[in-house]
């Protein structure tokens, strides 16, 4: 399998150092494999993502010495392909409505049972207050969430146990091959959304169809993605698309440990074009260097 490789930004604000190792990160490693990069425009948010950031995108990579080929895709473009998916999902019986609130999944989780985490990759985790065979509520349109443990039922009679290849480090220090053990998916999971209310899809269902779609071999990315890994997965073998090898990076942090958002201006590449640092100053300040 050729090297091929993405980096997938958000136009919803400027592109920070940790955004710049990312990019670079991927960049390289596919000069150093003969292969391929891509940029991918992750544009669903379409309250939030603005064409002038998305010049901006182009812009910082090319001084950055990045090279892509053209045209971009662009998922504002791709709605078509993800209702398809979440179509064959919806025919499988593997998801559902949900019309809750924040306010009411709070309420429901106001009493936890012991031990349970209230926390996972994708938020805090449902409780499955609209799961069948329960009715959501008609007054607010719903949103549409994988019913995991319907999805465990399937996959499991297919699969000892699922895995991903890691090329790069967990938070914790995971490499290697990395077990996505069916008990731990709906206690630790639990029922994702795959489809919002107001832009009828998520992250989660765009990347796996996307990923598959440009035949992503090596997806290069942040160690806070990590643990979404397991939902990639599961949507990968019930969709029936390949999983390809993740490299999870350290993320760039600030001086009090915390990592750079699209809000941290000060670190924003633009601001260090303006004042006067060159594309070998920010692989020093990222700690890449030249390939």
């Amino acid at each position: 399998m050729s090297f091929r490789t993405r980096f997938a930004p958000s136009p919803t604000g400027p592109l920070h150092l940790g955004h710049a190792y990312s990019a670079l990160l991927a960049f390289d490693q596919a000069q150093a494999q003969s292969g391929e990069f891509l940029l991918r425009i992750e544009d669903i948010d379409h309250t939030r993502s603005r064409s002038q950031w998305e010049d901006q995108i182009f812009d910082d990579l090319a001084w950055l010495g990045v090279e892509w080929p053209k045209p971009v895709m662009r998922q504002s473009t791709r709605m078509a392909a993800y209702s398809a998916a979440l179509e064959t999902l919806q025919k499988r019986g593997l998801t559902y409505p949900c019309s809750c609130n924040r306010a009411a999944i709070d309420a429901a989780l106001s009493a936890p049972q012991e031990g349970q985490p209230l926390i996972g990759p994708d938020g805090v985790i449902y409780p499955g207050t609209c799961r069948p065979p329960r009715a959501p509520e008609p007054r607010r349109p719903p949103v549409v969430r994988l019913n995991m443990s319907a999805a465990i039922d399937v996959l499991s009679k297919d699969h000892r146990q699922l895995s991903f290849i890691e090329t790069g480090v967990g938070p914790d220090g995971e490499t290697g091959e990395i077990s996505v053990p069916f008990d731990k998916l709906e206690a630790e999971i639990g029922d994702v959304v795959l489809a919002r209310r107001d832009y009828k899809t998520s992250y989660h269902l765009s990347v796996v169809v996307d990923d598959a779609a440009q035949e992503i071999s090596d997806v290069v990315r942040g160690q806070d993605l990590f643990e979404a890994t397991a939902i990639h997965v599961v949507l990968q073998h019930l969709l029936g698309l390949p999983t390809p090898r993740y490299h999870h990076h350290a993320l760039i942090r600030d001086e009090d440990g915390k990592r750079l958002a699209k809000r941290d201006d000060a670190r924003a590449i633009s601001k260090y074009r303006e004042d006067g640092l060159n594309p070998q100053d920010i692989r020093a300040m990222v700690g890449l260097s030249l390939p």
